[in-house]
């Protein structure tokens, strides 16, 4: 997990995933803000030193099915307004209390188009203002660029093996698109990002 904060410091992870969140916070000055898949937290951390940095008041929820993961995320974010919910996101019920902005990073590829369908319309159900997603654009400069990157310099088993297979399993941009008019959203956009990344944002209409 400290390998891939250090891979999403630096080849722009973190930058993606705050333009994505500035996008949808529309100004407010307090914001509800939901990670699915969390991870060990360095998203929703990012997030947090930014609007501590803009004055912003916010909430983080952390989704994961990974109890390590969540103990990580809560080693990270021993904050004030920050809760770890350790369940599949799909059990999670808000009742009336919906985050602001729901987003994902790096968790889409994890799983089929289905899945993926379903995820979208959870997120645009379950967001008050609308969600985004950061994830990984399948592209061959993309594969041996970080399969050589984490041959050379990663520590990690997992890191070697999992980055290149990720990227493997990543979207392009005509398939995000034809996985969006399935889920019948209408108010998305899709952006290119370095390094070979999505930003896709959905606001409500």
């Amino acid at each position: 997990m400290k390998e891939l904060d250090f891979i999403n410091t630096h080849l722009g992870g973190h930058a993606i995933t705050i333009r994505g969140f500035k996008q949808l916070t529309q100004n407010k000055k307090e914001i509800k803000v939901c990670e699915i898949g969390c991870g060990g937290g360095d998203n929703l951390l990012a997030i947090y030193n930014w609007c501590h940095k803009n004055n912003i008041t916010v909430q983080l929820t952390g989704i994961d099915y990974n109890k390590d993961c969540i103990r990580v995320a809560r080693s990270q974010l021993p904050v004030q307004d920050t809760q770890f919910i350790t369940a599949d996101y799909k059990a999670v019920n808000f009742d009336n209390e919906k985050p602001d902005i729901i987003f994902s990073s790096l968790f889409c590829h994890h799983f089929t188009n289905e899945e993926i369908i379903y995820m979208l319309g959870w997120m645009h159900e379950n967001a008050g203002i609308g969600f985004f997603i950061n994830d990984l654009h399948r592209h061959f400069l993309a594969y041996y660029s970080i399969k050589i990157l984490t041959g050379l310099f990663s520590k990690s088993y997992l890191v070697k093996n999992d980055a290149p297979l990720s990227v493997q399993r990543g979207l392009i941009k005509k398939e995000w698109e034809g996985l969006l008019k399935q889920s019948v959203l209408d108010n998305y956009s899709i952006e290119w990002k370095w390094a070979f990344r999505w930003l896709i944002i959905s606001r409500h209409s």
